[in-house]
């Protein structure tokens, strides 16, 4: 077998055509809509059901978005809050968000691997809506992480606000569930949890 060389991640042209990235958003409520409209039209277009956006904090101008493309684009790695950080690491051309003022506005709270993943991006602020329960509840695994992970990042000088339109976030994960997406987990039917 040969290896591969390069790894390509497609952000899909349906997001250009059915998203505002252009109106600037300032407030929790106004982010966090987006962050959950794209993670309800992800579902639409055969992708998972979690969307995060950048956001530049002082203008409100949206730099990149993400989605759950894990399923359509074949890899582990392509959850909502990774591929937020990575296009807009692309779009910025710098390998941190630590040289302006950016937050990441999540409609689920971070799984072990996106926490990780945001504490070393650079963000200053982390805008959450579904808890951690809220996915486990429709059957992810959010991995292994501290009880205390906010107390955590924050420490890494990462403000964090919880429950942003919570409600509104958890249905996108029902409908998702309810409609027969794929609830994927690493140990799936292979006897280990």
């Amino acid at each position: 077998m040969k290896a591969s060389t390069q790894v390509v991640w497609n952000r899909p042209v349906w997001i250009d055509h059915e998203l505002d990235l252009v109106t600037t958003r300032t407030d929790d409520a106004a982010k966090m809509r987006l962050a959950v409209d794209l993670a309800r039209r992800n579902v639409d277009h055969g992708g998972g059901p979690f969307g995060a956006i950048i956001v530049e904090a002082p203008s409100g101008r949206i730099v990149s978005v993400g989605a759950n493309w894990v399923v359509a684009q074949q890899s582990s790695l392509l959850h909502a809050e990774i591929a937020a950080i990575a296009f807009a690491q692309a779009s910025l051309g710098t390998h941190t968000l630590g040289t302006g003022e950016y937050e990441l506005v999540a409609s689920s709270e971070p799984c072990a691997q996106c926490l990780g993943a945001t504490a070393w991006s650079g963000v200053r602020r982390l805008v959450c809506g579904a808890t951690t329960a809220d996915a486990e509840a429709i059957g992810f695994d959010e991995g292994p992480r501290r009880d205390d992970w906010v107390a955590e990042i924050e420490k890494r000088g990462i403000r964090v606000t919880l429950g942003v339109l919570r409600d509104e976030a958890r249905r996108v994960l029902v409908a998702y569930r309810d409609g027969g997406g794929v609830i994927y987990n690493a140990f799936a039917g292979s006897g280990r949890v």
